[in-house]
């Protein structure tokens, strides 16, 4: 039998990774192999949270979890997902450190992709800190740091995790302030003002049930700001019509 090509197996990884088993049991080779852009089957079983075949190229057939492609991207770049991240890097030895070709981390990818489980989990792994909860972006991490954890989680979609909406660019809430842009909304209403600086000064605002009520109210602020700007172009297309 001939020896199926390395692009072939890569696509039909997605769908079917039992058959990619079944075809490593007659070319094991194909385990470590590339393509043009130095990809391999571990760097897609990554991607594609396929996780049992991450073990076995490991495992059986010694491929290396810190094997780079063209960007110098490891196949720890393409974990989407906290589990596929933990059997990476505490089962299978992946360095959760690594940098591409262009110095970005691990880390640093995850950000930019808003994997937001992904990267508390990382984060928790590599020692940098936390966001500082007074940032939008402090405020999701940190209230997804305890379910990255988790044995059983995966990313906030799968796992039915609702991360707030990101706010308009105009608009920006810190912890104890409230604050828009002058073109195009008003002040901020008192009585959100209000209760963003209560929670902020309660003593369990870092706990979990702090940071619950802090996404809760970004989520209402979101929302009103949303059905707003609708009824506003709803009122505009009338005064055209």
């Amino acid at each position: 039998m001939a020896t199926p090509s390395i692009d072939l197996l890569l696509n039909i990884l997605p769908d079917r990774p039992s058959q990619i088993l079944t075809t490593l049991t007659q070319h094991p080779t194909l385990a470590t192999a590339a393509d043009a852009n130095g990809y391999t089957l571990l760097h897609a079983a990554a991607s594609y949270a396929h996780i049992d075949l991450l073990r076995a190229l490991v495992t059986t057939y010694n491929a290396s979890p810190n094997t780079r492609d063209s960007d110098g991207d490891t196949p720890l770049f393409y974990a989407e997902t906290v589990p596929v991240a933990r059997c990476l890097i505490e089962e299978l030895g992946a360095d959760a450190h690594a940098r591409n070709s262009e110095g970005e981390t691990v880390l640093e990818r995850a950000e930019s992709e808003e994997w937001i489980l992904v990267a508390s989990y990382l984060r928790e792994r590599t020692g940098v800190s936390q966001p500082a909860a007074g940032t939008q972006q402090g405020a999701i991490q940190n209230g997804a740091a305890s379910d990255a954890s988790g044995s059983d989680n995966v990313d906030a979609r799968a796992n039915g995790v609702r991360v707030p909406p990101a706010l308009p660019e105009n608009v920006k809430i810190d912890i104890g302030h409230v604050s828009a842009d002058a073109d195009g909304l008003e002040a901020p209403d008192p009585e959100f003002r209000r209760r963003i600086e209560e929670l902020a000064a309660r003593e369990d605002f870092q706990g979990e049930e702090g940071q619950r009520q802090l996404r809760e109210l970004v989520t209402d602020a979101v929302r009103g700001v949303a059905a707003e700007q609708n009824e506003g172009e709803r009122a505009s297309r009338r005064r055209v019509e």
